[in-house]
C-alpha cells in the first residue's frame, strides 16, 4: 500500500526551484500558549494595556520566536515528513512585525542541493515568512540534512 503524506527527499529538489507552504492564522491562544510554554512572559506579549501604552505598533504583537517555530512547522507539514534527518544551521533576520490574526505562509527558494554520504543529502533554502498583506516578516536561511530517494523507497 502506498504511502502518502511524505515529505520530499533532497534529490527531488533542484537549485533555484521555488514553492510556497499553504497558510495558517496566529490566534489569540496560539500566542497565549506559545509564551506561557516558553516562558516569554514578556509584557509586550502578556499586559494589553501597557502595550496600548507603551508598545512599539498597534496590535497584538506576537515573538518572532513563535512566527518561526509556525513556519517550521508548516514545512514539516509539506516537505520533511519522514526526511528531515537534522537540522544544522541557520541565519535569520526579522524583517518586520507579525499580529494576533495574521495568516502567514512559507516562500520557500532551493539554494542548494548536494549528496553526502549514505544517500543523505544537504539542503539549503531561503524561506521567507509571508503574511497576507504580502509583507516578509522574517526571512531565514536553513541548512537540513535530508534523505535521498533510493529506486525502492517511499512505497
Amino acid at each position: 500500500m502506498r504511502k502518502i503524506g511524505l515529505g520530499m527527499c533532497w534529490n527531488d529538489l533542484t537549485v533555484g526551484e521555488e514553492f510556497r507552504t499553504i497558510g495558517r492564522t496566529i490566534t489569540e491562544t496560539d500566542l497565549v500558549n506559545f509564551i506561557n510554554t516558553t516562558g516569554m512572559v514578556e509584557v509586550l506579549f502578556t499586559d494589553v494595556e501597557y502595550l496600548k501604552a507603551h508598545g512599539p505598533m498597534n496590535g497584538r504583537v506576537v515573538p518572532g520566536a513563535l512566527v518561526y517555530c509556525m513556519a517550521e512547522g508548516l514545512l514539516v507539514q509539506s516537505m520533511m515528513q519522514e526526511t528531515g534527518l537534522a537540522f544544522l544551521h541557520m541565519e535569520f533576520n526579522v524583517k518586520g512585525p507579525t499580529f494576533v490574526g495574521d495568516t502567514i505562509h512559507v516562500e520557500c527558494e532551493v539554494l542548494q542541493a548536494r549528496a553526502t554520504s549514505k544517500g543523505r543529502g544537504l539542503v539549503r533554502t531561503r524561506n521567507r515568512i509571508v503574511t497576507q498583506r504580502n509583507e516578509t516578516v522574517i526571512e531565514y536561511t536553513p541548512l537540513r540534512m535530508m534523505a535521498g530517494r533510493s529506486d525502492a523507497s517511499r512505497t
